[in-house]
């Protein structure tokens, strides 16, 4: 099957426009909600305002990530810019995780002692935010599907819709029935909802960042659609990693049947690797059968000659 990921095409432009305006709306909701978490004591409205201030630092992250992404490759970076927004998604999910760690800290503290909490400021504000968390989770929604820097945006502000949601539900039990515990509770909630969040999406910069093998191929999968090529006698020394983000990339050593045509078997190697996986950046290198390494590894660059 085709190597496939589906992901929107947004006009780039139409993309920084919606991010700038994301930006925009986190930044008034943050002052917003920390002003009023102070002035009603409500520590699960000021953990909201954290939530939505990282999600600015993401957005503007996010935002230059875009712009230097677009540079075309130099002297400097052969590979261009495009792991610049695997490096930001990297940055925002780590922020998500220290805002979590920390909000747990202090609503395990809160629960010990639960100040009280002025219900209807923290209704209305939360009120507030989750229409903002809600559009911006929106104009991120179709952008998110092929970048790993807009899904971390856009995982923000999902978390955060949802952390508003339990803000308004925390601040209604406390006009209601003056349950003050529930702010600390509804902000532990929304730390370990964070938690999980980023620990579970965190791993797919990781692995971009360390060259690992697309999650969609496998490996092995390949060296047999290689090795059944005609012409080709074995393969060795194979990577295959992620240009781009959305890019995958291998080179290898092939090694060829006595008399095989070198420019013919290459065309059909990257003829169907093209075809079957997607990849559309090969870089092959080719030995004779007496010249061929000794031993060599399936994986990796270890040399070893005879």
């Amino acid at each position: 099957m085709p190597h496939d990921h589906g992901h929107a095409h947004i006009d780039p432009d139409s993309g920084d426009r919606r991010v700038s305006i994301a930006i925009w709306a986190n930044a008034l909701l943050t002052v917003a909600q920390i002003l009023g978490g102070i002035l009603s004591g409500s520590l699960a409205l000021i953990a909201d305002a954290l939530h939505n201030f990282s999600d600015m630092a993401s957005l503007v992250i996010a935002f230059a990530a875009r712009k230097i992404a677009r540079r075309p490759a130099d002297d400097r970076m052969t590979f261009g810019y495009g792991r610049i927004e695997v490096v930001a998604g990297l940055i925002n999910y780590t922020t998500l995780i220290l805002v979590g760690v920390y909000l747990l800290y202090e609503g395990g503290m809160r629960m010990i002692d639960p100040p009280e909490v002025a219900g209807w400021t923290v209704v209305i504000l939360g009120g507030i935010a989750l229409i903002v968390d809600t559009l911006t989770a929106l104009l991120t929604y179709s952008m998110q599907k092929g970048s790993v820097n807009i899904r971390a945006l856009f995982l923000h502000n999902l978390s955060d819709a949802l952390a508003s949601v339990a803000v308004i539900i925390g601040g209604s039990l406390i006009l209601l029935y003056n349950m003050w515990w529930v702010d600390p509770a509804i902000t532990i909630g929304i730390a370990v909802y964070i938690l999980y969040l980023a620990i579970t999406e965190i791993g797919e910069p990781i692995r971009i960042l360390m060259l690992g093998s697309p999650p969609d191929l496998n490996a092995a999968t390949v060296v047999a659609a290689i090795r059944d090529v005609d012409g080709v006698r074995d393969v060795h020394h194979v990577h295959l990693w992620q240009m781009q983000e959305n890019e995958a990339a291998l080179d290898c050593h092939v090694v060829i049947d006595e008399g095989a045509s070198q420019e013919a078997t290459k065309a059909a190697i990257k003829a169907r690797i093209a075809e079957q996986f997607g990849i559309r950046h090969s870089t092959l290198e080719f030995e004779d059968p007496e010249n061929a390494h000794d031993d060599a590894q399936l994986y990796g660059h270890e040399d070893h000659r005879s």
